[in-house]
């Protein structure tokens, strides 16, 4: 399989991997959003993945393209934060460089048009963000296209964009970070044994429990967010007390979907790397 297909198998994975407290999965809908909108999502996003794995193509086109895609279901949003972190790595992929210097390479190439179509991609799907901090409200996400002045006049690039958030967003950490907790939980994903789904779901608690989920945070505040990493933590490696636990969150209205974001991300790594299904 190609960087490409793997990318696709990925998105798939996640969303059949279950329990993950909180997040649709092949057993669980949200109200307004259901298994087969990710289902759906995962095959719209295709045609920017070939684009992303093509080094000629400017790699923010590539993330816009796959959005697009992935928004021509009734679900809205369903896998935004999972193409961000795809975009890169399968960009790494396709020029064997998947490692963590590989990935910071891919970043660090990115432009300011690279930036002006990451915010374009907003304007396909409704993203939870935290709120600018006070002197970069002309760059604010949700502008959208309208953002495009402020971006060329400051001349920020994709990897400005998310070193300005790193602190706050879970996936803007990964890029600026080479993608540490997205190998280091594919490494736990290669390492362990059963259904590559039951090893998903593993490594999204464990991922869980180890840093609080920054949607979560966003929807429900820092502290919030804190204690659902520790209610994680209480069932870590026990996908029968999850079972339970996903009962919980979705009662609470708790989606920890920036942690859903880096199992879609381990999942791609660890396919990529041998990893049978």
């Amino acid at each position: 399989m190609s960087p490409v297909d793997h990318a696709e198998l990925a998105l798939l994975l996640e969303v059949a991997s279950t329990p993950k407290p909180g997040n649709v999965d092949r057993r669980r809908d949200h109200a307004d959003l259901r298994f087969e909108h990710f289902l759906t999502g995962a095959v719209g996003a295709r045609p920017g993945l070939v684009e992303a794995a093509d080094p000629d193509r400017p790699l923010g086109d590539a993330f816009e393209r796959a959005v697009r895609g992935m928004s021509q279901q009734d679900g809205d949003n369903t896998q935004f934060g999972c193409l961000l972190l795809l975009a890169p790595l399968v960009r790494a992929a396709t020029t064997d460089r998947l490692s963590p210097a590989g990935v910071d390479a891919v970043v660090d190439a990115t432009t300011v048009d690279d930036a002006v179509a990451f915010y374009r991609a907003f304007e396909h799907v409704d993203v939870a963000v935290d709120d600018p901090p006070p002197d970069a409200t002309a760059l604010d996400v949700r502008k959208g296209a309208d953002a495009e002045p402020a971006i060329r006049e400051r001349g920020v690039t994709l990897a400005d964009v998310m070193a300005t958030s790193a602190d706050r967003d879970g996936n803007a950490a990964e890029w600026t970070g080479g993608f540490e907790r997205t190998f280091a939980a594919a490494a736990a994903v290669r390492d362990d044994t059963g259904p590559v789904t039951d090893r998903l779901a593993r490594a999204f608690l464990d991922l869980l429990a180890e840093r609080p989920d920054t949607l979560v945070a966003t929807e429900h505040g820092s502290e919030t967010a804190a204690a659902v990493s520790r209610r994680a933590a209480a069932v870590r490696g026990d996908l029968d007390a999850a079972e339970d636990l996903a009962a919980q969150f979705r009662a609470e209205g708790i989606n920890p979907g920036t942690t859903a974001d880096l199992t879609a991300a381990a999942a791609f790594v660890a396919l990529e790397r041998g990893v049978p299904v």
